[in-house]
């Protein structure tokens, strides 16, 4: 009796506490929601939802569609998917089919004439594919109040959002996310006003003759692939002696090749002073006093953090000069109620990064788990053609943090697709190894299929893979890929910038 009694008694509690678990405390009552997020991009969608499956009431706003970026238009989704990755990938296929057409008379494909492109088909195609996925992310928030509109701080636990006809409705959260992204921004020269951004880029009525390109990062080297395998004529003027400032200096010199090779006019050391307006199309001026005429100029001249329109400074957020969010390992800044993730904070932009930050931000604040993001062997890909892709850390990264020597192991070849097809573009691919450890810190790729070769490789480096276990790993024959398991020959040993000197 006694027993039956107690265990009524344990399971009594048990509800009671379960019930006040289950009840917002007094203090917490009189917000409207456990999170707003303002941003509704990859990383805020994310967050917005592993927030909602913890159990957290949760609003989020976002700018009305559009498929080019302003103060007043966005969408649900946000760059990655409208204006950014998704979008450039499908043009990275279009321009694909072009060398690929001219490779295959040679695998006895009887291509006579060149045959026609329809820039407005795949325009059309690319568009109902972002206005499919736009649907999806919103239908992705079906535990999630969506308002549309423009989202502004005016408190560390208040918001207000600018409706579409006006109307300003302001809402009490206990956590406010910060998740608005990035902008393209451009230089500021004489007719700046002529060039265009990568958001009007993927928007082009008509597909340019000719393009002048100012940058060297992945957007200009992107999309000088994009318009060259689409019959333009591309000069991709950047100020530095190799495109791809950050990334192996060996493999930046093989991205420069191979674009190069496929028809793009390099202007290394370069920059743009004037654009004018003239009879035959855009004349734009370097700083070498050449004339480049073009239909089209994109400055492709990095981009900004999207803060400025948010009221941040005025509710005493801080920010760097940039205008990027400064937050914590955990996301937060210094205001303990307000938190930001993505772009807008300009630690590693990436989609995949964001996503990240996203879902540990909600395991942080929602689950009861305080998880840091690891921003340790990320992989990332340039979309060029050929694509080059990475993980962990380049030559001169590993040289400079390095306590010991460094092996470095390189393969060039030509793939063997171009030795039926004669095209002359080689694969290089590339290992840092820590000597001491024997551990891979560091890959990289550059050639066909390279981004889903590296996928894989970014799990074995995660795993803190040695060059051992590359070397103890079966090949798959015939395979690119394989020759990541086959390089037994150092190329060079280099020693790291840290090692203690000697006299000896």
């Amino acid at each position: 009796m006694f027993v039956v009694l107690y265990v009524d008694l344990v399971m009594a509690r048990k509800m009671l506490n379960d019930d006040e678990m289950n009840k917002p405390s007094e203090e917490e009552a009189h917000y409207d929601f456990d999170l707003f997020v303002i941003g509704a991009g990859s990383g805020g969608v994310r967050a917005s939802r592993f927030s909602a499956q913890y159990g957290a009431k949760v609003g989020i706003c976002e700018l009305p569609f559009h498929p080019i970026s302003s103060e007043v238009s966005g969408g649900v989704g946000g760059t990655c998917v409208i204006r950014g990755c998704v979008p450039k990938k499908i043009l990275v296929y279009g321009a694909n089919f072009g060398p690929e057409l001219e490779d295959a008379r040679n695998y006895g494909w009887d291509v006579n004439e060149r045959p026609n492109f329809n820039w407005k088909t795949l325009l059309h195609k690319k568009t109902e594919e972002i206005v499919r996925l736009n649907g999806i992310y919103k239908r992705l928030l079906a535990n999630v109040k969506l308002f549309e509109g423009e989202g502004r701080v005016i408190g560390p636990n208040e918001v207000e959002v600018i409706q579409l006809d006006g109307t300003k409705i302001s809402y009490s959260a206990k956590n406010i996310l910060i998740a608005t992204g990035s902008r393209a921004q451009r230089i500021a020269i004489p007719g700046q006003e002529l060039a265009i951004t990568s958001d009007e880029a993927l928007s082009l009525e008509d597909l340019p003759r000719r393009v002048v390109i100012l940058g060297g990062g992945y957007i200009a080297v992107e999309f000088a692939s994009i318009w060259r395998g689409m019959g333009a004529k591309v000069d991709l003027c950047f100020r530095k002696e190799l495109p791809l400032r950050g990334f192996d200096d060996e493999m930046r010199a093989v991205v420069a090749r191979n674009l190069e090779g496929r028809g793009i006019n390099m202007h290394p050391c370069t920059t743009l002073t004037e654009l004018a307006k003239t009879e035959d199309g855009i004349r734009a001026r370097t700083d070498h006093g050449e004339d480049l005429l073009a239909d089209v100029v994109l400055f492709a001249t990095g981009r900004i953090p999207n803060s400025k329109r948010l009221n941040l400074e005025a509710v005493g957020v801080e920010l760097d000069k940039t205008g990027a969010v400064k937050v914590d390992e955990f996301s937060r800044t210094n205001i303990p109620s307000i938190w930001a993730i993505g772009d807008v904070t300009n630690r590693m932009n990436l989609t995949p990064v964001a996503l990240m930050e996203g879902t540990f931000f909600a395991k942080t604040v929602f689950a009861g788990e305080p998880t840091k993001p690891d921003y340790t062997n990320i992989p990332c890909a340039v979309f060029c053609i050929p694509p080059l892709s990475v993980v962990g850390l380049s030559e001169e990264e590993a040289i400079e943090k390095a306590n010991g020597d460094i092996a470095v192991y390189t393969s060039s070849f030509n793939p063997m697709k171009n030795t039926i097809s004669g095209r002359q573009e080689k694969s290089v691919m590339k290992l840092i190894v820590d000597k001491e450890t024997d551990k891979v810190i560091g890959v990289s790729m550059c050639g066909p299929d390279a981004p889903e070769i590296m996928q894989g490789i970014a799990v074995a480096l995660k795993c803190g893979a040695t060059k051992a276990q590359f070397d103890a790993t079966v090949g798959i024959h015939p395979s690119a890929a394989e020759e990541f398991v086959t390089m037994r020959s150092v190329t060079r040993v280099v020693p790291g910038a840290r090692k203690p000197k000697t006299n000896l």
